[in-house]
């Protein structure tokens, strides 16, 4: 097989296939990462007072809890945006999963905290983080699926990368949006009022998404999918009867990356503040240049997926994840946020080379008549399992330890699990896509 190229041309339509896929999922993740940032700095106070006031610690661990929450729903996002994928078309329902996110985060922005409304202020963010949850259940398999099965022959995984990059971007854009209210409000005014705003503003970016997504409403993509999806996201019942094992291997090749995912996302930085004391600007700053990398790697994970196999590359950048999740927090622990970047951003190499070729990987596990709930839901349980409860996790192994590298063996031990399902898993990379008939 040739070595595909990431400047080979692309034809109009696959061009607007990546940028529909892009877009959206770069704002659906910008809006799960607010969150997810705002927890780790301002949420506990705000809408735990009471616990906040008389166990700071243990505010924060369930702050970080509240992101775990949503994953729990995202399996029955997937399930219903299949559903309703039948009857209102595939389009129709990647702007709905998109909307919905948007909505929620901006309503998080106007929530009263438990200062004026009691009691009620967690109730109510917790049930908006269960809308987003099932928004996020909904998005990723419709926008992995609608690149991967358009790519040209030869580049299946570097066209499944690009709306993997849409959660690097969206931790970009979520950082950066952080640092300029902090920088320019001040912290008082910043943790008073100014974290509304980075809630607010997912309005304008889902218009944008929006939009972007019409552009390519009459793409004859679409109604191909359409018909793919009236296959392929119905029969749940024949999904565990015959491909149980692919599900719960897509599960747990997942969870590694998600947990160490979201140490970058969402740990280090309360971590970095409020356990090292270090500046919140600085913090924010060097996380958005070190997600570059996660950025980077990503697409080259999705080159490297078509060069050498989706296997070999997630295996390399797992390995990488395993030799370096106890040695980064020698770094981090310096307080130097140049030893933090290097740290951070060495991270980001394994992590996008087990996640750009993801979306090809998953998608040639599963025959096409269950791909669509298949690849959805195996990728759903694997976040619940990883990512959802890491940053929980972390903070009362800090709590119980006082040791960070302590982290390190708990990110390690799961990046073994994964290591192991992926190298269970029969590389595909040649295969026609509609004639998979099982793994």
């Amino acid at each position: 097989m040739s070595a595909p190229t990431l400047n080979a041309r692309r034809t109009p339509e696959q061009r607007r296939v990546l940028l529909g896929t892009l877009v959206g999922t770069s704002i659906e993740w910008y809006d799960f990462f607010i969150y997810a940032q705002a927890a780790g700095l301002v949420l506990g106070p705000l809408f735990l007072a009471p616990v906040s006031q008389s166990s700071p610690a243990l505010a924060q661990v369930l702050s970080f809890a509240t992101i775990g929450i949503s994953f729990l729903f995202r399996p029955l996002g997937a399930i219903i945006a299949g559903h309703l994928g039948d009857r209102l078309g595939r389009k129709r329902m990647l702007v709905l999963t998109l909307i919905l996110m948007g909505v929620c985060t901006a309503l998080i922005g106007v929530l009263p905290t438990y200062a004026v409304i009691g009691v009620w202020a967690p109730v109510l963010l917790i049930l908006l983080r269960v809308l987003q949850g099932f928004s996020a259940g909904g998005e990723w398999g419709g926008a992995a699926l609608m690149a991967v099965e358009h790519a040209p022959k030869g580049r299946r995984s570097l066209f499944g990368a690009y709306p993997q990059i849409g959660v690097p971007i969206g931790m970009i854009v979520a950082t950066l949006v952080m640092l300029v209210l902090q920088s320019s409000l001040g912290t008082e005014k910043f943790l008073a009022w100014g974290w509304r705003i980075p809630f607010l503003f997912s309005l304008v970016l889902v218009l944008v998404g929006y939009l972007v997504r019409r552009s390519v409403e009459e793409s004859p993509v679409f109604q191909e999918l359409l018909t793919r999806q009236r296959e392929s996201s119905a029969p749940l019942g024949q999904l565990f009867r015959r491909n149980t094992k692919e599900v719960i291997l897509a599960a747990l090749i997942f969870i590694s990356n998600n947990a160490a995912g979201y140490l970058l996302i969402a740990f280090f930085i309360s971590y970095l503040t409020k356990g090292l004391e270090l500046p919140l600007k600085g913090v924010l700053l060097t996380t958005a240049l070190a997600s570059l990398g996660w950025l980077i790697f990503t697409l080259v994970g999705g080159w490297m997926g078509d060069r050498i196999g989706r296997v070999r590359t997630f295996q390399i950048g797992y390995v990488l994840v395993l030799l370096w999740a106890v040695p980064m927090w020698f770094l981090i622990d310096s307080g130097s946020l140049f030893l933090y970047f290097v740290a951070a951003f060495v991270l980001t190499v394994g992590l996008g080379l087990s996640y750009g070729p993801q979306a090809a990987l998953y998608s040639e596990m599963f025959p096409a008549n269950v791909r669509y709930s298949g690849v959805s839901i195996g990728y759903a349980l694997g976040a619940i399992l990883g990512g959802a409860f890491a940053p929980m996790i972390s903070e009362a192994i800090m709590g119980a330890t006082h040791t960070s590298w302590h982290i390190g063996v708990y990110i390690a031990g799961i990046t073994v699990i994964s290591l192991v399902a992926v190298s269970l898993v029969k590389d595909k990379p040649d295969c026609d896509l509609s004639r998979v008939t099982g793994a």
